[in-house]
């Protein structure tokens, strides 16, 4: 694994910790105000968030006397708009489904992006190879056992869920087709006004929350608008530059882990052998997804000959 790669993936693995924490805060926003307001609301501190942090990273490398990477206004532009009505589409539906579904139920379907972006790649016309279809299948069977306690059976804020999963899976592939053609960081500030600018008229649209509601989510507002969008998506962004969009997701999908190990810290939940055999797989499909298995092969083949 060369420095590149170590580096992007940990920045995805910390976008996953992040967003494992993030469910939290959804839940306990979701308690004061409506999904739109929410949606509304944490999009928009991301984007506020991101101005200083683009001013600084300019003022730095300038300072340093580096070239500083000009984003194409159109791609830029597209980027924002494309990305920004995924993530608020995927996010409204995450933040309905949360009002009619558990958080454990929901953080596994919203993972089964895991599994859409290599179908759509396929219709895309990129083929997965052997060793990520077993990694794909692992973390979705580590993700069964993580988050689902008895069956799974399907309601309707499941199915809510499971349209935010498959938006979720075309915002990573999306993001990955113009994160070669812009900044990242500029993407990301993009896409979360685009997003806001859609949540306020939806909101509008069916009606604002008490001022008393709306302090009352505040602290839920600033952590996920901060941490969960303004940090996190900005590193999975930045994170899946030059990396396999398949491979990031299975990386990404971790995040249900992280929230399970959140909510035992945290919350004090318990933390049952179903549910760390389900993390056990989950990891072994991000370290299998890194293993060179053709190059191990090879050599195996070489001594053998």
């Amino acid at each position: 694994m060369s420095t590149f790669e170590l580096r992007q993936y940990s920045l995805l693995f910390l976008t996953a910790v992040i967003w494992g924490s993030g469910f939290i805060g959804q839940k306990l926003g979701m308690d004061h105000v409506s999904p739109y307001t929410f949606t509304f609301m944490r999009t928009f501190i991301g984007g506020v968030f991101l101005i200083p942090v683009i001013i600084l990273i300019r003022k730095r490398a300038k300072a340093r006397g580096s070239i500083i990477k000009k984003s194409s206004p159109k791609a830029l532009l597209c980027g924002s708009l494309v990305c920004g009505m995924c993530l608020i589409a995927a996010e409204s539906f995450q933040q309905f489904g949360l009002q009619h579904t558990d958080v454990s139920k929901a953080s596994f379907i919203t993972s089964l992006y895991v599994i859409f972006v290599p179908i759509i790649s396929v219709f895309l016309g990129q083929k997965p190879s052997l060793k990520t279809v077993i990694c794909v299948i692992l973390a979705t069977i580590g993700l069964y056992l993580l988050c689902i306690k008895n069956s799974l059976s399907l309601e309707f804020g499941d199915l809510l869920v499971l349209i935010c999963a498959v938006i979720f899976a075309v915002h990573i592939l999306v993001i990955a087709y113009f994160v070669q053609r812009c900044d990242g960081v500029e993407l990301s500030c993009g896409q979360f006004f685009v997003a806001s600018f859609l949540g306020l008229l939806m909101m509008l649209f069916t009606g604002c929350d008490s001022l008393e509601n709306f302090l009352a989510a505040a602290p839920a507002f600033i952590y996920c608008g901060i941490m969960s969008n303004g940090v996190a998506y900005t590193l999975q962004i930045v994170g899946q530059r030059g990396v396999n969009a398949v491979i990031a997701t299975i990386i990404l999908s971790l995040e249900s882990v992280m929230g399970t190990i959140f909510g035992v810290l945290l919350l004090g939940d318990n933390l049952s052998s179903r549910q760390l055999v389900g993390c056990i797989l989950m990891f072994a499909a991000v370290v299998f997804s890194q293993l060179p298995v053709k190059t191990l092969l090879h050599r195996m083949t070489s001594r053998h000959a």
